[in-house]
């Protein structure tokens, strides 16, 4: 394993050159960018010079427990050390495998629950806690681009932005149907529900690359924002909701207090949508595409989450499976994510974006 730490400060060092420009920030959205790109490269290297510096320490134990002697008690912390290194070696390897297109960029989450009102609305809530700790636990920073409550618990919607270094390459395999089966606590009976929600994965695109929006097919609506908990609820209709007319995406966002903002962003997902939908036809009709949209419903599903009578969790690709239900919820999903990225590299990654 090559790991090119020279190239990276060289590219590093080229973008903050430019950076460093009088007039750098002319252009907002190009200066966004190479500011993110920047970012990216030092968060890279500094993992790299995080790995030299933890196998200059291992040398050193390791010189020091051969000085004492087989029975040296340093031996053992050197024996957790070096397994702590291959971990990291492993992970960081396992990254430089998804070489997809958009794999390195950030990734915009977005969960609708299924049929089934109040039990689907709780269980999108119970994938946006777990998504949301998974990202966190990871390195990644989370916004809410959009949140649309449920009617008694629960959720409607929700769209997230997940920003950091490869988001969208390991968690892109999520996209699909989620299923949920467990004893209600919304049904007096005590009855068992099976619940669905769905989970879409997009790649947040920023480079300028030539998408053909006319303005002319696009129905913008402003709206009063609304969060969880009564939080950042505003008094002027901020938000903002764009439809694109031919193809009947609706993207949505709330996140900011100012609708300029919000409307940008709005643009941003958008973009991304169709750009991934010309990604995924190959020149076929988008009309043709959605078509093959999968319902959220049974025989759908990728995964699933059984509470009762049973705990395990299976994902229905890769065969997957995992008794510790809780640590999953919790948000180690790593596992799951690796075992699906890792049979798509195997199969050369066939229709993957």
């Amino acid at each position: 394993m090559y790991f090119d730490l020279a190239g990276l400060i060289k590219e590093k060092e080229e973008l903050e050159e430019v950076m460093g420009s009088p007039d750098f920030w002319n252009d907002q959205e190009e200066a966004q960018r190479i500011s993110k790109k920047a970012k990216q490269l030092k968060d890279r290297i500094d993992s790299l010079y995080s790995l030299y510096e933890a196998l200059e320490e291992l040398e050193v134990i390791e010189e020091l427990a051969r000085e004492e002697g087989e029975d040296s008690s340093l031996m053992e912390e050197y024996n957790q050390s070096l397994d702590a290194l291959e971990n990291r070696l492993e992970k960081m390897e396992f990254k430089l495998k998804l070489s997809g297109k958009y794999d390195s960029h950030n990734a915009i989450l977005s969960i609708h629950p299924g049929a089934g009102g109040t039990e689907s609305q709780d269980w999108a809530e119970i994938l946006l806690r777990m998504y949301t700790r998974w990202a966190e636990s990871n390195g990644y920073e989370v916004s809410t681009l959009d949140f649309q409550s449920g009617d008694e618990a629960g959720i409607k919607s929700v769209t997230l932005l997940i920003e950091g270094d490869y988001a969208y390459g390991y968690l892109k395999g999520e996209r699909g149907v989620h299923r949920m089966v467990r004893i209600s606590p919304f049904d007096a009976s005590g009855r068992r529900h099976t619940s669905f929600a769905s989970v879409d994965i997009m790649p947040e695109i920023e480079e300028n690359i030539e998408v053909e929006i006319d303005p002319k097919d696009l129905k913008i609506e402003t709206y009063r924002a609304s969060g969880a908990g009564g939080q950042h609820v505003n008094k002027t209709d901020s938000a903002v909701r764009i439809t694109h007319l031919p193809t009947g995406v609706v993207v949505q966002c709330q996140n900011d207090r100012s609708q300029h903002k919000n409307r940008e962003m709005a643009m941003t997902i958008l973009k991304s949508r169709l750009i991934e939908l010309m990604e995924r036809e190959q020149a076929e009709k988008i009309e043709e595409l959605k078509g093959e949209h999968k319902e959220i419903a049974w025989g759908n599903q990728i995964r699933s989450y059984v509470f009762h009578p049973y705990n395990m969790i299976k994902d229905h690709r890769t065969n997957l499976e995992e008794g510790n239900v809780r640590k999953v919820m919790d948000g180690y999903l790593d596992d799951f994510i690796e075992a699906y990225l890792l049979s798509q590299q195997n199969t050369g990654e066939k229709g993957e974006l």
